[in-house]
């Protein structure tokens, strides 16, 4: 781990230490702290409708591991045709969501067209590649028509601020001081978060990361990294209740799946 992770990490511990104060909402159905009787552990046995947390086949985050995909072309560029939209930002105590009230466009697995609904925000990330986890995790929540849900997964690094995080700033700090947990955050424009062309991803059969655990997700994974900074990593990490602050489910077995891997066409930097 290089020194300027360490420091990042160092100046998040501190800082968090001050702030906790502000992540008192009454979320305490699940926690994400390993070992306590609610944590990830034990998500299976806190509801009968949660028992899949605990005995499913296909649980998420895994990790990716780049000697154990298959290598497939054929899966075919990223699809995507998202647009500005109408958007809440809410605060459920385990994580900030924004959801979408109006249309912002879709994304396209294997001729099925599936909306963008909501998107979540996890540090550190949920998802590891080659053994790694990193900063932050944002994860983009579709459904079809016939109700199947895909998930497309965005992994950073610390680095300068993400765009579409800046542009949520004003709407976070209202729901980190809890006047209210959801706000109208007028226009949310999804297409900043995917400005990568043609990048290379994984892809693979899992679940919700979170509780119930519903099996059947299409997940994508983007091999190449965005950044965020620090501070907006604290800003969310400030709003959420303290069993939440890191977010982050343990990595479940791959167990028989099978990992895909889309190799990008526009240059070798992404291949494997």
């Amino acid at each position: 781990m290089s020194s300027s992770t360490l420091f990042h990490l160092f100046l998040l511990s501190s800082l968090l230490f001050s702030c906790l104060s502000y992540a008192r909402l009454d979320a305490d159905d699940f926690s994400y702290i390993e070992g306590s009787p609610n944590g990830p552990e034990n998500w299976g046995n806190l509801r009968p409708e949660w028992k899949t947390c605990g005995n499913g086949k296909e649980q998420s985050p895994i990790c990716l591991c780049d000697d154990r995909v298959i290598r497939t072309p054929a899966l075919g560029k990223l699809r995507t045709s998202y647009q500005a939209a109408y958007a809440t930002v809410k605060n459920n105590g385990h994580d900030i969501m924004v959801n979408f009230k109006s249309d912002a466009g879709s994304q396209f697995i294997n001729q099925v067209q599936y909306q963008l609904k909501r998107i979540h925000f996890h540090s550190p990330s949920e998802h590891a590649l080659n053994g790694e986890r990193y900063d932050f995790e944002v994860q983009m929540v579709h459904e079809s028509q016939d109700q199947r849900r895909a998930v497309t997964a965005i992994l950073f690094r610390f680095g300068p601020s993400d765009p579409f995080l800046s542009n949520l700033e004003d709407f976070i700090s209202k729901i980190s001081r809890h006047e209210t947990n959801e706000v109208d955050a007028g226009v949310v424009d999804p297409r900043q978060l995917l400005q990568f062309d043609d990048p290379a991803y994984y892809r693979y059969m899992g679940s919700y990361t979170a509780p119930p655990c519903t099996e059947d997700i299409t997940w994508t994974v983007i091999k190449k990294l965005g950044t965020v900074s620090p501070r907006q990593v604290l800003m969310l990490k400030q709003a959420v209740n303290e069993n939440s602050i890191n977010n982050a489910r343990p990595l479940q077995p791959l167990k028989f799946r099978t990992v895909f891997f889309y190799p990008s066409q526009k240059s070798n930097h992404d291949a494997i």
